[in-house]
């Protein structure tokens, strides 16, 4: 009976030892956590500048090649003005010289019928003076359209072709069973364009079917 007392202690102290030992791995644990966790959060933060500097990276591309696109599409429309401003300056100059070239057009046509004869009496004979007018103005007036030519002027005289209403005005339809309907049968006014562009359309007479 008097040994029981002696085993409880020593039971005790076993126990104690063991908390310890528990109580000092349970530390060294934590040291070994609390080590380790500031190498974790610097990788995250390492993987979150990297993935915000991509990012950025991306979107200065992104703006680099918008801004080369728009330096060569702002070249190109200055390059096509710059093209535009040569082939068109003589636009308004050639509005203003055609009535000239109907006017000599015109003369043709009236020598021609006085060389004919038909002048508001009505006589038959040739007249060989109008005649010579008319075939001097008619040469001019050739030379006229030759030289508007070399410069890019180029006369639009329909007759007989289909109607196209990107060059031609309508100014009457006529029946005429001779002709396709929408035909040119007669041009009142010649028209012009200038290196592809309209300058002026031509006033034609369109034919159609008949009633």
């Amino acid at each position: 009976m008097a040994d029981k007392p002696e085993d409880q202690s020593d039971v005790r102290a076993d126990a104690g030892d063991e908390s310890a030992d528990f109580e000092e791995q349970s530390q060294t644990g934590a040291s070994e956590q609390a080590a380790a966790a500031p190498g974790s959060q610097d990788s995250s933060s390492l993987q979150t500048q990297l993935e915000a500097a991509q990012a950025q990276i991306a979107a200065l591309t992104d703006q680099a090649l918008r801004a080369q696109a728009d330096a060569e599409n702002a070249r190109r429309r200055a390059a096509r003005d710059v093209e535009n401003a040569h082939k068109y300056a003589l636009e308004k100059f050639v509005a203003e010289l055609l009535p000239v070239l109907d006017s000599l057009e015109k003369a043709v046509e009236t020598a021609a019928a006085a060389a004919q004869g038909a002048t508001p009496e009505g006589a038959a004979e040739t007249n060989e003076a109008a005649a010579a007018i008319a075939e001097g103005v008619q040469l001019s007036a050739k030379l006229f359209v030759d030289v508007l030519a070399k410069v890019g002027i180029n006369q639009l005289d329909p007759i007989g072709e289909p109607f196209d209403p990107q060059h031609h005005e309508a100014m009457a339809m006529v029946p005429n069973p001779d002709l396709e309907p929408n035909s040119v049968m007669d041009v009142m006014q010649k028209g012009y364009t200038l290196n592809g562009r309209l300058v002026r359309a031509a006033m034609v007479v369109v034919s159609k079917a008949p009633d």
